[in-house]
């Protein structure tokens, strides 16, 4: 067995607003639309992103809906260039997106910055070039 990410689910609070955020923000080509969902394409190659009203994301795991902080997980956007970085990071500023740390560069060549959508899922934006 091969083990794939097919599509990440983001739980989120209001379901309009995350859509407007990837979709209107962010670009995301929306794949499908029901009520409490919105299923996003990302581009050839990438898993698809899904969006799920917060409770129903519980429910469907069957676990507590509270959870508060640090959850443990970042999604990664790995890019060519160090202004593929500042702009996705503009980007996610300009569509309501919380930058959490500004794109700098690393001692190890690196440059990256992370941003959080309205929900705080967080978003690594990065570049070795």
């Amino acid at each position: 067995m091969s083990l794939q990410v097919s599509a990440v689910m983001l739980g989120v609070e209001d379901l309009d607003r995350a859509k407007k955020f990837y979709v209107d923000g962010l670009g995301c080509e929306v794949d499908q639309d029901y009520p409490g969902f919105v299923r996003c394409s990302l581009g050839p190659g990438s898993s698809m992103l899904a969006l799920y009203e917060w409770e129903a994301a519980a429910r469907d795991a069957g676990v507590p809906a509270e959870g508060t902080g640090f959850r443990g997980v970042s999604l990664h956007h790995l890019t060519d260039s160090r202004g593929e970085v500042d702009a996705t990071v503009e980007a996610a500023r300009a569509a309501g997106g919380t930058v959490v740390k500004e794109p700098a560069a690393t001692e190890w060549g690196g440059y990256f910055g992370y941003f959080s959508d309205p929900d705080g899922h967080l978003w690594k934006v990065a570049t070795t070039a």
